[in-house]
């Protein structure tokens, strides 16, 4: 199972023992209704961190990957030998 499954599945069970939580409080349907605002603007900005984390490691292997290809092609050229002509 790929960690990006098992981050997926960890939050929606935390969002969800969360809301649980809240719906079954002891407050008015005011104050309630604010929790899970605030709590959702809580999640989402969790979630956006992480989006950007996993951009930014992506962002460095890519960064990665084009200085090999770089590299792997301008050492074939550097080992390509011009042809000479007979005239």
């Amino acid at each position: 199972m790929s960690s990006g499954k098992v981050l997926l599945g960890v939050l929606a069970g935390v969002a969800a023992g969360a809301l649980i939580g809240i719906l079954f409080a002891p407050d008015k349907g005011s104050e309630t209704r604010k929790k899970i605002v605030e709590k959702g603007e809580d999640y989402v900005d969790g979630i956006k961190e992480k989006v950007n984390g996993l951009i930014d490691d992506l962002g460095k292997k890519m960064d990665g990957v084009k200085a090999k290809v770089d590299e792997m092609a301008s050492a074939k050229t550097k080992t390509e030998e011009p042809k000479v002509s007979t005239n």
